[in-house]
């Protein structure tokens, strides 16, 4: 290999203090665009002498062209060190589990389907007046290391993942995987809210309430181990867009149990999407100190999303489930977000990929809008101390 000179304008540019250097010697702001433009020279290379445009770089590097480059969720950075996760405001998780799916699986190819389809966007919302690139900070992390055929021990890989990002400041994203994690993601949350509760509001067509499926903790039983945690009360749980042949009367019997709060699609077209945002948000921030959103894809109608392993006729509207979870962010103090159940092999066009694209983006921008990125200071509710104990002893 050739080394490279001294007189190189390439010299010593590997580095972030290089990277600054350039942008110093230039005179370019080190923020947002241009500073994916810096980069991308530096770390790729100055482009042929042919090419007019001295943005592009030899080798692809940061959003453009979106059909080229490593997939990360919005063409992000990929975070190798996850020990510097906390210097950003957001860091994507990837979660390849489905392993706790009864039909159809499918679901461990989510997140890569999701970020593969996150390539179509670009960070900019003209209607929101957002650009997350220049507002916040993304980065993605990867995924989890999960154990195909063991729940529990992919459960615990997982909570210790969201802990570590959760307690570090960063605003967690977690792209599924199937909706067993919703379990394990909130454990994780939990161990770092010391005396303070959060509330759940989860979108979706089934109530995944039953405490066994098959004989083990599977994608239709998350909420019931979950509201087991004195941190996560039952009482704060509400769930949009019920309904349907696939809710399980053991479930239902649970929830009426628990008093749980449940919303099925007709009461939420009757009363109308803001009475059911705001009593979404009423009943999960009583007593709570924050928010966990989790979103089942197959919350919205089966013929825009057939990429899921239990898809159900009559559910939401896509601008009804958008619609409502602007409400629900904008008004409730959100600490993470999940979106499960998108299975690739079932999609067609990636358009199932493309609407949790979607809801990870708008919930994005409603966070910036409404005040809650990026975070001015560490949260009083995320607690440096981890504790471990803090779900159900299980089996």
């Amino acid at each position: 290999m050739a080394s490279t000179s001294d007189t190189s304008p390439f010299q010593g540019f590997h580095s972030q203090e290089g990277l600054a250097a350039l942008a110093k010697e230039q005179r370019l702001p080190r923020t947002g665009w241009q500073q994916e433009v810096d980069q991308g020279r530096a770390l790729g290379l100055e482009a042929a002498d042919s090419i007019r445009d001295r943005n592009i770089s030899t080798f692809s590097r940061g959003e453009l062209p979106h059909f080229a480059g490593i997939n990360t969720f919005l063409k992000a950075p990929y975070l190798e060190d996850v020990h510097r996760v906390g210097h950003h405001d957001v860091a994507v998780i990837g979660v390849p589990h489905d392993s706790g799916t009864t039909y159809r699986p499918g679901t461990r190819f989510g997140p890569q389907g999701i970020r593969q389809m996150s390539a179509l966007y670009t960070p900019y919302n003209y209607e929101m007046g957002v650009d997350l690139r220049e507002q916040i900070s993304l980065c993605d992390v990867g995924d989890i290391f999960t154990i195909p055929g063991s729940n529990e021990k992919s459960f615990d890989q997982i909570s210790k993942g969201v802990a570590h990002v959760f307690a570090s400041g960063a605003f967690p994203i977690v792209l599924g995987g199937d909706h067993s994690i919703g379990f394990p993601t909130l454990r994780g949350i939990c161990r770092h809210l010391g005396h303070h509760k959060v509330g759940i509001i989860h979108f979706d067509r089934h109530v995944d309430t039953q405490e066994t499926d098959l004989d083990e903790r599977m994608h239709t039983c998350p909420w019931f181990h979950a509201t087991n945690m004195v941190h996560a009360p039952a009482r704060n749980l509400v769930q949009l867009g019920i309904g349907g042949w696939q809710v399980p009367r053991s479930g239902v019997k649970v929830c009426r149990e628990r008093n749980t709060n449940v919303l099925t699609v007709t009461d939420i077209t009757e009363m109308g999407l803001e009475a059911a945002a705001r009593m979404a948000v009423e009943r999960a921030s009583d007593g709570t100190d924050c928010v966990y959103v989790s979103f089942d894809i197959d919350c919205i109608d089966a013929g825009f999303v057939p990429g899921t392993g239990w898809p159900e006729p009559g559910g939401l509207l896509p601008r009804e489930a958008l619609k409502l979870l602007e409400l629900v962010v904008r008004n409730a103090t959100v600490c993470g977000l999940e979106v499960v159940e998108v299975s690739p092999p079932y999609d067609i066009s990636g358009i199932t990929a493309l609407m949790a694209t979607r809801v990870v983006c708008d919930t994005m921008a409603h966070l910036v809008v409404s005040g809650q990125l990026p975070r001015q200071a560490r949260p009083s509710w995320i607690q440096e101390v981890c504790a471990p104990d803090v779900g159900q002893a299980w089996r």
